[in-house]
């Protein structure tokens, strides 16, 4: 057998393959596995399959969808079996199949394992071992058998004839547990067993008298009272003999008292001072479920569930001297209380002495949060005693709770906590107990001095999200979903707008279940609008919506985390660094991050990888409105933040083309804080890191007077864009800042977006535009005598009519920029032009006075200890080795391009140094080192925004049309054919 299988049908049909949980697919395939784990190790033929599935309604495909769920359900099992492979588990048998369990792989044949064992202990008269195993067999049951797949077929006695060795097992526990003076043990199964057969007798007796004998009275009799009143409104009949003796059993027998000697110490309140006396206090009559209802529509969180499966394994530890505390924490309306309530009632079971429950009210105005010594009130009261004869002081009552706990295993829910104090009190004083607490901050506290285990929650995933929007739209009964609203992303879209957030999306369920007639495209449209998106979920009756759920975490930030979250949603992309929201708040880093840190514990913003801070979609749409509603200086605040992009940009694009004729930027304002990225690497990152927001950033200073000219921070980002072939960004960016300068009249700031709009077009072979606003660029900047300025624009020219072919016109364009370039001291402009000076001497043949021009620019590139400008002088070395037929040194030019390329982390050398390099191999007969440069050059390409331009994808294509004709190997590029 391949990987670890288990399979359960005492409940729920579940199964795990390597400790991993696996959907076993749809309703009827679910129903197929059941049938045969319900036979295990006996075959069931596909005629008496089909009869169990569909009854005389069989359709012609039966056999044939029969075949294929076992197909699926094998591979299922065992991902790697092959095709039409038999497998290990799902076996043929004749004219049907069976299924052939291995040791502990399925629950049924366990329990009857356990159910012959505690039989064989009882012919030997070991009682004790006898009601150990009958009560390990009951712990395998978890519901009605097959979990009601079969319901209402044929297959139904099937699963009936399970449950009713279930039920008989529990009559016989029962009696041994009662005689034994053991009754808790079983009191959790014959629960079970009552609500699954609620006028069996027997079971009914059975729970009465271990009731009667844990020392519920009350609750054993109220069971007697509601099943003689069933008896009789269901079936006409009086409670039989067996009913009867144990109702009088219960009316002989008295309720145990509680001694104790107080509190015994320990962390928390009323660890010191006199121990209160608790001699003759009542325990509970009624054996406390308090859990609130679990949501019949929950979906997901297998990962947080799993996580919390294993947390709930340490209870098994022996050396635990305390509760086992789980809290969960999250932002409001994330599903937290949820969850806790969907795990608790999944192990409640577990806790022989019930489930407590208390909403602590911490998400509610600070009056009207439960205090500690409240909450234990309650807590007592529900242990039996009257609120009349608890004391008052919060230390007693600390000291009587924590006796009633003593050595007890009770499941204590506290939902919705304030803080760690308001919990500590609440702790059980028994290992056997398990804790679950929420709350909107982590409580650090409690893990720290309690050993909590904190976990945080973020909205689920897609696929949850989805499934539990359409769930309660399924049970609304005049609504359905489009065929089409998946599959035309609407309601797609309506979750990512919701920010995937449960309470939300429950919100718009219940509004699109209300209104049938309103369309998924009207809520969209709703929601796109960010202003007023929380509008959608609003409540007129003063419920809870998105908005009351931040508006608790908001009331208890203090005044200045409260501004700078209110700034935050003015932030131009989905992350924001610290420093930015200094710059737009006007305060130092330092400052800036600690109100951060307050405003990530109060789950409104969260700090990813990279150091920047995001929020939530409607927790942003939550800050906006705030910001438009209470902040005076908002103009002012994106102006800060407008100038912090612009003077951190700057920075780094200095870093990475130190000569470039960028424009200086005017001295930022006071409160502006710029980043000053030091090295290569860290302006690079820099920029990546802030690739979505600078496009955004110029975008808003277009918008309106923030004191920043779209134009100069767009050409403060220029170097980047060109070294990692983001040319959309690049076109749009210049596009935006062109635009912005001509309606401000700003000629310099038109002339530099032209420039840098030709550079762009240039790389999209767009070579008439680019010559027409390069002209126009070039007389502004004669106008205005900026000599650094023209000599870009005439390098620019240069490279547009080689391309065109027009060699000897770009020779004389190159000659203008070295002589501009001189003039202003430009050295790093006179190694460029030198290497495109090569470039036009060797297209017109002159190839040694190319080749003396181009090694004496690499050797100033090299001296210069910059990279940048290496691969491309290669490049042209290349070529001109290449028309002297040195093809080999030509190739160890293009690798050593290759390697500068990547030094520098220039995608768009990378390329064209591989690109040439595969040519190059190939012509050297090296198919394999042109296989693989052809690779990388797809790599390249493809890391390049959109995949790169349509020029490369043409260049990569018949690069690989070429490698096709050379080897069976046909090497394929993603997406080459753009």
């Amino acid at each position: 057998m391949s990987g670890s299988l288990r399979f359960q049908i005492l409940g729920p049909l579940r199964f795990w393959r390597d400790g991993v949980e696996v959907n076993a697919g749809p309703r009827q395939q679910c129903c197929l596995l059941a049938l045969l784990l319900a036979r295990a190790g006996r075959p069931i033929s596909v005629s008496n399959l089909i009869g169990l599935l569909w009854g005389e309604e069989a359709p012609a495909s039966a056999t044939n969808v029969i075949h294929k769920y076992v197909g699926t359900l094998r591979r299922l099992m065992e991902p790697s079996l092959p095709l039409r492979a038999t497998g290990s588990y799902l076996r043929r048998h004749g004219d049907g199949y069976l299924f052939a369990p291995g040791p502990g792989t399925l629950d049924l044949v366990t329990f009857r394992e356990l159910t012959a064992a505690a039989r064989a202990s009882l012919a030997v008269r070991d009682r004790d071992e006898a009601l150990d195993r009958y009560v390990e067999a009951l712990e395998l049951w978890r519901g009605p058998a097959g979990d009601s797949y079969a319901s209402g077929t044929a297959a139904t006695p099937i699963f009936a004839a399970l449950d009713r060795e279930f039920l008989a097992v529990c009559v016989s526990a029962a009696e041994l547990a009662v005689s034994l003076s053991r009754p808790a043990v079983v009191l959790h199964h014959l629960r079970l067993a009552a609500s699954m057969a609620p006028l069996n007798e027997p079971v009914q007796a059975s729970l009465i008298a271990a009731l009667g004998a844990a020392g519920h009275q009350a609750e054993a009799l109220e069971t007697f009272r509601t099943v003689r009143s069933r008896l009789a409104d269901d079936l006409g009949i009086d409670p039989g003999s067996a009913l009867e003796a144990a109702h009088r059993q219960v009316l002989t027998q008295t309720v145990p008292t509680v001694t104790g000697n107080g509190g015994n110490g320990g962390n928390g309140a009323g660890g010191g001072g006199p121990r209160p006396s608790v001699r003759s206090s009542p325990v509970p009559l009624v054996r406390p479920a308090q859990l609130p209802p679990d949501l019949p529509a929950f979906v997901g969180r297998t990962a947080e569930l799993a996580t919390l499966a294993g947390l709930r394994g340490a209870l098994a530890d022996a050396e635990r001297t305390g509760p086992l505390i789980v809290a969960l924490d999250g932002m409001g309306g994330v599903g937290k209380s949820t969850l806790a309530a969907h795990f608790a009632h999944l192990v409640a079971r577990e806790f022989t002495d019930g489930q407590l429950y208390l909403d602590l009210r911490g998400d509610q105005a600070e009056t009207d949060t439960v205090s500690a010594s409240d909450a234990l009130g309650s807590l007592l009261s529900s242990q039996g005693f009257h609120m009349s004869s608890v004391p008052e002081t919060l230390a007693a009552r600390v000291g009587i709770y924590r006796s009633l706990t003593a050595g007890r295993s009770i499941l204590v829910l506290l939902d919705n906590a304030r803080d760690s104090a308001q919990v500590r009190a609440l702790l059980p004083n028994s290992p056997a107990c398990l804790v679950l607490v929420t709350s909107r901050k982590p409580l650090v506290e409690l893990a720290a001095l309690d050993g909590a285990h904190l976990l945080h929650l973020d909205p689920p995933d897609m696929l949850s999200a989805r499934e539990l929007v359409l769930r309660r739209l399924q049970h609304a009964p005049n609504r359905s979903v489009g065929a089409g609203a998946s599959s035309d992303g609407v309601l797609d879209e309506i979750i990512e707008l919701c920010g995937r957030l449960p309470l939300a999306l429950a919100i718009l369920a219940g509004r699109l279940s209300a209104r049938p007639r309103l369309a998924l495209a009207d809520v969209a449209a709703e929601l796109r609008d960010g202003r007023q998106r929380l509008a959608a979920f609003a409540n007129s009756q003063g419920g809870y919506d998105p908005r009351a759920a931040f508006a608790w975490s908001y009331r208890q930030l203090s005044p200045k985390a409260a501004r700078l979250f209110r700034l935050s949603s003015a932030a131009m992309a989905p992350g924001v660094s610290a420093e930015a929201l200094a710059s737009m708040s006007g305060t130092s880093p330092r400052f800036a991050r600690a109100m951060l840190e307050e405003l990530a514990d109060a789950a409104m913003l969260d700090e990813d990888d990279t150091g920047r801070f995001t929020s939530h979609v409607l927790i942003k749409a939550y800050a906006q409105e705030l910001f438009l509603a209470e902040e005076p200086d908002r103009d002012a605040a994106v102006c800060r933040l407008l100038q912090h992009y612009l003077h951190s940009s700057h920075h780094a694009a200095t870093v990475l083309a130190p000569m470039s004729p960028t424009v200086l930027p005017a001295p930022a304002p006071d409160g502006v804080v710029a980043e000053r990225p030091g090295a290569y690497d860290e302006a690079m990152r820099w920029f990546d890191d802030h690739r979505e927001v600078l496009p955004e950033a110029v975008r808003r200073a277009a918008e309106g007077d923030f004191g920043v000219a779209p134009w100069q921070l767009a050409l403060t980002v220029e170097p980047w864009l060109q070294l990692t072939g983001r040319f959309h960004d690049w076109q749009d960016m210049m596009r935006v800042a062109l635009r912005s300068a001509r309606d401000r009249g700003d000629e310099v700031g038109a002339a530099h977006a032209m420039r840098g709009l030709a550079d762009c077009w240039y790389h999209f072979a767009n070579f008439d535009e680019a010559i027409d606003l390069l002209s126009r660029a070039q007389r502004t900047f004669a106008e205005h005598g900026m000599i650094p300025e023209l000599g870009a624009v005439h390098a620019a020219l240069q490279r547009v009519h080689s391309q065109l072919g027009r060699h000897e016109r770009a020779l004389a364009e190159n000659e203008r920029a070295v002589s501009l370039y001189r003039a202003a001291g430009m050295e790093h402009g006179e190694i460029r032009a030198a290497a495109t000076r090569g470039l036009s001497l060797v297209r017109l043949g002159a190839l040694d006075e190319a080749m003396s021009c181009l090694t004496e620019a690499l050797a100033r590139s090299e001296k210069s200890e910059r990279r940048t400008d290496e691969p491309a002088i290669r490049i042209v070395i290349a070529e001109c080795l290449g028309a002297l037929g040195r093809r080999r040194q030509a190739r160890d030019q293009l690798e050593k391009a290759v390697d500068a390329a990547v030094e520098s982390q220039s995608r768009i050398g990378v390329f064209e140094a591989s690109a040439l390099l595969c040519a190059a191999l190939l012509d050297l007969d090296d198919v394999p080192g042109a296989c693989r440069a052809w690779r990388h050059a797809c790599d390249a390409m493809h890391a390049m925004q959109n995949g790169g331009t349509r020029t490369m994808r043409d260049e990569v294509c018949d690069l690989g049309d070429r490698l096709t004709q050379v080897t069976e190997f046909v090497p394929r590029s993603r997406d080459t054919q753009g």
